[in-house]
């Protein structure tokens, strides 16, 4: 399930106030049959921000039973790929190297492959990015797999916007860090991008690769290929809430400021563990910056 798929479903519960799609189906009958109880389904999709209503309505049994069958391609996942975006953590280092700046590394984890870095950007420069990117937010919007287009998503209520590469010294220089930081080219790099959160906003549990079943994804894949990493740098802290979660490790990771959390997907398959969400803001507002790695380069 991409961090559009849900939107395009129309297959909603006529109870649920939050939709619920065929794939977020088909993810808790996978979770079922690797042995996860309900109990537990219903602890961590309530974690990662959804009404009671809509638990019922996904993990009920009429819903589990109704999940669509895994087309062809799913039962036999793509190799992974051996050459990928991240950093070198060869003897567990305390620090690692991004160029201008010796980073922080705070926490990590191997599957899913996540990692989060602490002192990633200065205040300053976290003041200066929210500063060149406040008079240009709108509502954000997804990658449509569906089409291969873009488009409003419930699930997402964030506002947001992009920065070309290298569109200012600031842009430049947080990029060349996280290439440096990561060991990938600029240029397979997306677009820095801009969120805003306000109070109550979020970001239902979506992955950010792109689905190769869906009708839009060759279309998507021709400006730089898969996704196969992300970035997410919070550049101002909320009063509460706001974490970053990962329901199927159990794992939230709190939005402090100059914090990033990396994850990597060696395949657009749900086994790399990625579903990950952005927590309800609960009290003042949470920005943050994302980068998105491809396979080659993104123009």
């Amino acid at each position: 399930m991409t961090d559009t798929q849900q939107a395009s479903s129309s297959s909603h519960s006529a109870h649920a106030s939050q939709p619920i799609s065929p794939e977020l189906r088909r993810w808790v009958a996978e979770q079922m049959a690797a042995g996860h109880s309900n109990t537990a389904l219903r602890q961590s999709m309530r974690d990662a921000g959804w009404m009671q209503d809509a638990i019922d309505a996904a993990l009920g049994p009429a819903a589990v039973a109704a999940a669509p069958a895994q087309p062809a391609a799913a039962a036999a996942p793509a190799e992974p790929r051996t050459k990928m975006p991240g950093p070198l953590l060869e003897g567990s280092p305390l620090y690692v190297d991004a160029g201008d700046r010796q980073v922080q590394v705070l926490l990590t984890m191997k599957h899913p492959r996540v990692v989060v870095f602490g002192d990633l950007l200065s205040d300053e420069e976290c003041e200066g990015l929210i500063a060149g990117a406040r008079e240009r937010l709108a509502r954000s919007l997804t990658v449509e797999t569906k089409t291969g287009g873009e488009a409003l998503n419930v699930d997402r209520t964030s506002d947001g916007m992009f920065f070309t590469r290298g569109e200012s010294p600031l842009v430049q220089r947080v990029e060349e860090r996280i290439a440096r930081l990561l060991h990938w080219p600029v240029e397979f790099g997306e677009g820095l991008q801009i969120l805003r959160y306000a109070p109550g906003a979020q970001y239902r549990p979506h992955y950010d690769y792109f689905d190769p079943a869906e009708p839009g994804t060759p279309t998507i894949l021709r400006r730089g290929g898969q996704r196969l990493a992300t970035l997410v740098i919070y550049l101002q802290e909320p009063g509460q809430g706001g974490g970053t979660t990962f329901p199927d490790v159990g794992l939230e990771v709190a939005p402090r400021r100059g914090t990033g959390v990396f994850f990597s997907y060696d395949r657009p398959d749900p086994s790399t563990r990625t579903l990950h969400g952005g927590a309800p803001v609960l009290a003042g507002e949470k920005w943050v910056a994302t980068k998105w790695l491809r396979e080659r380069e993104f123009a």
